[in-house]
């Protein structure tokens, strides 16, 4: 790979990465929030080594006003022979010194940052994992009068598994994430997707929906309803699962990739 295509990746790296967590909100598919200006400090970086390095590769004429092009023509044959010369080359006459044109392939990813971002993650991801295991929790605050009550995905599993006073049972609650199919079951999914660090470590928290048609996967919804029973609540073998009262389409929030409470 020449050195002005070295340039000019370095340069649409740095491109992609500011215009996917400065210009855009196209990092929050990839990372968590608090890694943005990591992200923005990389491009910046790349952009100024790109710079740097063509800043470099210029060659200012002589002092004395004229252009010397001609008294190095025959310096730079001699070393480009000399450099033919020492390019290794196997058994075969096959010279090695050059860069495997696989390199191309590093523009891709950078391209794809300005032009086209890898879809985000949603339903079919969540549709082939286990859900995420919640924290043990021992105490739980009371639950506020209003109702219903808003509580995130995690909240409602954990209170409907771990709270012994089983404060959950018969309230109204309130909840907002995205419809993942269960095909061949009854019910769905009302889910999050939960970044720890990066896509890489995605996990899913699952609530199945009963007694309301399932809307197209990836659709985002708050969900009101109560409990649907089983096992014995306050512990594990009750079952994360809601009856629903009214189903809400929304639109998807800006960081889809956390456990919040509902807008409203």
């Amino acid at each position: 790979m020449k050195r002005p295509l070295q340039v000019t990746l370095l340069v649409l790296s740095g491109l992609g990465l500011l215009h996917a967590s400065l210009f855009t909100d196209l990092s929050l598919r990839f990372v968590k929030e608090g890694m943005r200006p990591m992200l923005v400090a990389s491009g910046v970086l790349l952009l100024v080594l790109g710079v740097a390095e063509a800043w470099s590769r210029q060659k200012p004429a002589g002092e004395d006003g004229h252009d010397h092009d001609h008294d190095h023509e025959d310096a730079d044959a001699n070393a480009d022979a000399d450099a033919d010369a020492d390019r290794p080359v196997d058994a075969h006459g096959h010279d090695h010194s050059t860069v495997p044109r696989i390199a191309w392939l590093l523009f891709l990813p950078a391209l794809s940052l300005l032009f086209y971002a890898p879809p985000a993650l949603g339903a079919y991801t969540a549709a082939r994992e286990a859900p995420k295991a919640v924290t043990e929790q021992r105490y739980f605050d009371p639950l506020p009068a209003t109702s219903p009550v808003p509580l995130t995905l995690t909240q409602f599993t954990s209170r409907v598994q771990q709270d012994h006073k089983r404060d959950i049972g018969g309230r109204s609650v309130r909840m907002t994430g995205f419809v993942t199919p269960d095909k061949g079951a009854d019910g769905w999914y009302l889910t999050r997707i939960i970044f720890t660090c990066c896509a890489a470590d995605a996990q899913s928290v699952k609530v199945r929906i009963h007694g309301a048609s399932a809307l197209p996967a990836n659709t985002w919804v708050t969900v009101t309803g109560t409990w649907h029973p089983g096992g014995k609540l306050g512990t594990r073998s009750a079952p994360a699962a809601l009856d629903a009262r009214t189903v809400k389409k929304v639109a998807k929030p800006v960081n889809a990739y956390t456990d919040a409470l509902p807008l409203f």
